[in-house]
């Protein structure tokens, strides 16, 4: 077993089948930048199918859905760990959200990152628009939230270190658990993330809804809008400074 927090029988025991919805958030460029380079139709659409056939193949299991829900387990190897993937060629993850607005907190926080770790770039001038876009799920899980895996939090919401989750992850592939709900790290207040491990977790091939929404960055935070329906998210320089990479943030560039 990777590691002595949890055992196989607390996995198999705690197993629950689980459906719902939840809420990605992208970059909202798919078919703008094409557009930019081309002059009709016709010579965006072959553009679009050169990129296609440049790109890695797609999981066989993935190939029904939406290219949105399929991305995340098409590109490999990653040169860094997230959350619930170990770097180099591990299996892909699905990273989602119960509800949009905590979707986005997760963009903007990684935005910020970006810059955290870019301290010679400028502030971009204008928003950035993303597009938040829910999609549904039906498969095996397992809640981090409950007993007895929230014994644990620290390890499942630890604002660096992977190592606990990733090896989690491991070993609910091998028990054919494919849906992960965990706690955010970066919404102000206790909200729900989930990490989808495999394309047949998947029940509806297609997305089932969206929302467009807008990241502000500065010197002063992140603000995060959405028009329809109407939200408003404001982060300031304290909001995520409980990770080590944005409290050392050169804020003023």
């Amino acid at each position: 077993m990777s590691s002595n927090i949890w055992t196989r029988g607390a996995l198999s025991s705690n197993r629950r089948a689980a459906a719902g919805r939840c809420w990605r958030v992208v970059e909202a460029q798919h078919h703008v930048s094409t557009a930019k380079l081309t002059d009709d139709r016709q010579e965006q659409e072959r553009l679009e199918t050169l990129l296609e056939d440049s790109k890695p193949s797609i999981p066989e299991e993935c190939r029904r859905l939406n290219y949105l829900l399929f991305t995340p387990f098409r590109y490999g190897p990653y040169p860094r760990g997230s959350r619930f993937r170990r770097a180099g060629s591990a299996p892909g993850v699905f990273y989602g959200s119960e509800l949009p607005r905590t979707a986005a907190t997760e963009m903007a926080f990684h935005r910020l990152l970006f810059f955290a770790e870019s301290p010679d770039t400028p502030w971009p001038s204008n928003p950035g628009e993303y597009t938040a876009f829910a999609v549904s799920f039906a498969a095996e899980s397992i809640d981090l939230m409950a007993r007895p895996f929230n014994a644990h939090e620290r390890h499942w919401t630890h604002r660096t270190d992977y190592a606990r989750c990733q090896a989690f992850a491991d070993d609910c592939r091998a028990d054919d658990i494919d849906v992960i709900k965990y706690r955010s790290a970066r919404y102000p207040t206790p909200a729900t993330n989930i990490a989808i491990l495999r394309c047949r977790a998947f029940s509806d091939a297609d997305i089932m809804d969206r929302q467009t929404w807008r990241i502000h960055l500065s010197n002063t935070g992140a603000r995060v809008i959405c028009e329809l329906p109407k939200e408003i998210l404001d982060f300031d320089r304290a909001a995520f400074a409980s990770d080590p990479r944005i409290a050392s943030m050169r804020w003023d560039r």
